[in-house]
């Protein structure tokens, strides 16, 4: 087997793995026996079980922050340069939800890998996340552009709060179904996309939203 095609297969085998039993129980040598490999050949490719996780993760959160922002840009060149908010917030969650819910996606090796990613909190992809921020950054200046002169602090908890909404219902699609009793329908993945962007712009524009902090801590402040 060519260096190519080891590597392939290693990742192939590990991304089945770990979309079936999680990373905790998955271990380099259950993943070698998948592949067909040895096991220096993982040393070699990857250096570690951490290395392929986070390998992985980089290579399925690239492909999904490149349709968030051919999205953005499809927007905005829409709105000749200044896209409506609505439209920025379904580039940012719509590409993560088609990605991992509906009748057509769930039962995917990707799609399962991404949800155990979402679930799992796993210190290479807990590292990789809080590093890549610079895609969401794009998406903070085009909410600045659709509503100038909003405190910065409201996008970004605005911004937070759809991610949060949308990482949630894949998280806990099963809860939401039985808690509704099958009357939130988690196969209609657009019309979670409309839910959770129709939220998130309510916040974003449904009056002020400066965080209060309680009055009794205001007046005793004020009694010092």
């Amino acid at each position: 087997m060519s260096s190519d095609r080891t590597r392939s297969a290693i990742l192939a085998a590990a991304e089945r793995l770990y979309a079936d039993r999680g990373f905790g129980d998955v271990t380099l040598r259950d993943i070698v026996a998948e592949a067909s490999v040895n096991l220096a050949a993982v040393n070699y490719h990857f250096g570690s079980k951490d290395e392929l996780i986070a390998e992985l993760f980089v290579t399925r959160s690239l492909a999904t922050n490149r349709e968030r922002l051919n999205e953005l840009k499809t927007a905005e060149e829409t709105g000749g340069g200044r896209a409506p908010i609505d439209a920025i917030l379904r580039a940012l969650v719509g590409p993560t939800l088609r990605g991992c819910l509906g009748p057509d996606r769930e039962g995917s090796t990707a799609a399962r890998f991404m949800i155990r990613a979402s679930i799992e909190s796993v210190p290479p992809i807990r590292r990789i996340k809080n590093r890549e921020v610079d895609h969401l950054r794009k998406f903070i200046a085009a909410m600045r552009r659709a509503m100038p002169g909003r405190d910065d602090v409201d996008l970004y908890w605005g911004l937070h709060f759809a991610l949060a909404m949308s990482h949630h219902t894949i998280r806990e699609n099963e809860r939401l179904t039985k808690l509704s009793e099958g009357k939130c329908d988690l196969d209609d993945v657009q019309g979670i996309i409309d839910r959770v962007v129709a939220v998130s712009v309510m916040a974003l524009t449904g009056g002020a939203t400066q965080a209060r902090k309680p009055a009794g801590r205001l007046a005793a402040r004020g009694a010092r």
